[in-house]
């Protein structure tokens, strides 16, 4: 058998930005593939470019230089439309806050990406109840989000992430709002629905403790990755 591409590779990837007369290099020369099933953790020091390479790697910001693909396709010259779609519907992304739709139910705001992307209405309802379910808000589905708990929150912002079946996963920092005892339930919970998604994860974190529990870590450290 074929080995499938990655969910996402980054080659050569650098990041710049103007600074007075000069220019403030934040990476360089970055490369990383990040596998189907793979649960790759990000992690540096505040300041080291963590957010950055994430919004590159999901389509949201360019590369000063370099190349992004997602799935085998490389994005780096596709226009706007282009990658807006791939970033629709080929990746999934998680913050350390919710942002969820306050006046929309849980159950709602999982629906309503996958409305977005062209599913079906009946379609898009059953996908969000089951990933709901699976993640225990089976009691929680017409909850707005001022009803739920921080953890249950952004356990509906996990649903709604991987609600169009991305190939691959962002997530920033994403038990970094939560105390120790949800983040840590939280953490599972969101690595044990990517592995039963076979999805493909790159995860930032400063949780050392959490980081050891994925496939591998990816160090991000004076503008390089250092992977162990």
């Amino acid at each position: 058998m074929s080995t499938p591409a990655p969910a996402l590779e980054l080659r050569n990837v650098a990041r710049s930005y103007a600074e007075g007369k000069g220019r403030l290099e934040v990476f360089r020369d970055l490369n990383l593939m990040v596998y189907p099933g793979e649960i790759v953790a990000l992690v540096g020091q505040s300041g080291s470019g963590k957010s950055s390479l994430l919004h590159i790697a999901g389509l949201l910001e360019a590369p000063t230089s370099g190349e992004v693909l997602i799935a085998g396709r490389n994005c780096s010259e596709l226009d706007d439309m282009a990658r807006t779609r791939i970033r629709r519907i080929g990746v999934g992304f998680v913050y350390q806050f919710h942002h969820l739709l306050p006046e929309f139910s849980a159950i709602e705001n999982v629906v309503i990406p996958q409305l977005i992307a062209g599913a079906t209405k009946p379609a898009a309802k059953a996908r969000a109840e089951e990933l709901l379910v699976r993640l225990g808000l089976g009691e929680r589905l017409e909850h707005r989000p001022a009803e739920l708990s921080g953890g249950e929150q952004q356990r509906v912002a996990i649903a709604r992430a991987i609600a169009n079946r991305p190939l691959l996963l962002l997530a920033d920092e994403p038990t970094g709002n939560l105390d120790p005892a949800t983040a840590a339930r939280v953490h599972n919970e969101l690595l044990r629905l990517i592995r039963e998604e076979g999805l493909g994860a790159l995860v930032a974190t400063h949780n050392h403790d959490l980081a050891a529990g994925m496939t591998r870590i990816a160090r991000l450290e004076q503008g390089r990755i250092f992977e162990a």
